[in-house]
């Protein structure tokens, strides 16, 4: 198992969870971003670069998953392609994404662009990432990892 990043917009303190977890566990973490991103030195962190352009990091990772990686992301379009090609997905905040719950919250993000891209004035968003995100997503990935991965230590 690997796990892949989509890191353009990927909070810092989840990548420091990350940085954690592959020493720990000694699994391999690939960040995805069309810039460069700077990671620790390890031989189980891995930063690829690609061009800048719309979903060419999630196509990259998309092309590069194997059946059973796992992919941190809250792109939930992306999201539904990792699960359809076997992968997993995890959101910073903690959810694991899956068959059952992706294809309705795929239809509530396509329902708010919708909403946005109107003339409608809607307020709000997503809360700022805070502890609680922090915590529910280190608690997932953990839970994750020991299920899924098989170190070689």
């Amino acid at each position: 198992m690997k796990i892949w990043i989509d890191a353009d917009a990927c909070p810092n303190v989840i990548k420091e969870i990350l940085y954690r977890v592959a020493k720990r566990a000694k699994v391999t973490i690939t960040f995805v971003a069309n810039q460069y991103i700077k990671t620790p030195a390890s031989p189980f962190l891995k930063s690829l670069q690609v061009p800048g352009g719309f979903d060419v990091a999630d196509d990259e990772i998309v092309r590069q998953l194997d059946k059973g990686d796992l992919v941190i992301t809250a792109d939930i379009p992306l999201a539904d392609e990792v699960i359809e090609k076997g992968g997993y997905a995890l959101s910073p905040r903690g959810e694991l994404l899956t068959k059952e719950n992706i294809k309705p919250r795929l239809q509530v993000r396509d329902m708010m662009e919708a909403v946005r891209n109107s003339a409608v004035d809607i307020s709000g968003g997503q809360a700022a990432f805070g502890q609680k995100d922090k915590q529910s997503f280190a608690n997932a990935l953990d839970r994750f990892v020991a299920r899924h991965h098989k170190s070689e230590s």
